[in-house]
Parts: structure tokens; C-alpha cells; sequence
């Protein structure tokens, strides 16, 4: 594990709080959904592109995904 995993892992883990506090506060389950994932997936991987890409896919999902 290296320096990038971490600080990766800390940028998209504080944005998936603030999603997760977001969407539970307006009542989106995308974007409380995408939340969790985005506290939880940097425990899977060990890349930082990897961790850097599925990251910024899931912080645009939102977008996309409509409830």
C-alpha cells in the first residue's frame, strides 16, 4: 500500500460521507447508495488508478442514474 492508495481512499471516502449524509438528508437512495460504496470500495483495491477510476465513476453516477 502506498501513499496514493491512502490519500485516494481519504478524497473518496470523505465525498461518499457527504453523499451518504446528502441523500439520507433528501431522501435519494442513489446517492445515499453511492455514498456507501464510495466509503467502502477503497478497502478492495490496491491500484490508485484503479481506486482513482471506479471513484470517479461512481461520484458521476448520480447524474445519470435517476430514481
Amino acid at each position: 500500500m502506498n501513499e496514493g492508495v491512502l490519500v485516494w481512499g481519504l478524497v473518496f471516502g470523505s465525498n461518499g460521507l457527504f453523499n451518504f449524509l446528502y441523500g439520507k438528508k433528501v431522501g435519494n437512495l442513489v446517492i445515499r447508495y453511492t455514498g456507501v460504496a464510495l466509503m467502502v470500495y477503497p478497502y478492495f483495491f490496491s491500484n490508485t488508478i484503479v481506486i482513482v477510476a471506479v471513484g470517479v465513476g461512481l461520484m458521476f453516477l448520480p447524474m445519470f442514474v435517476k430514481v
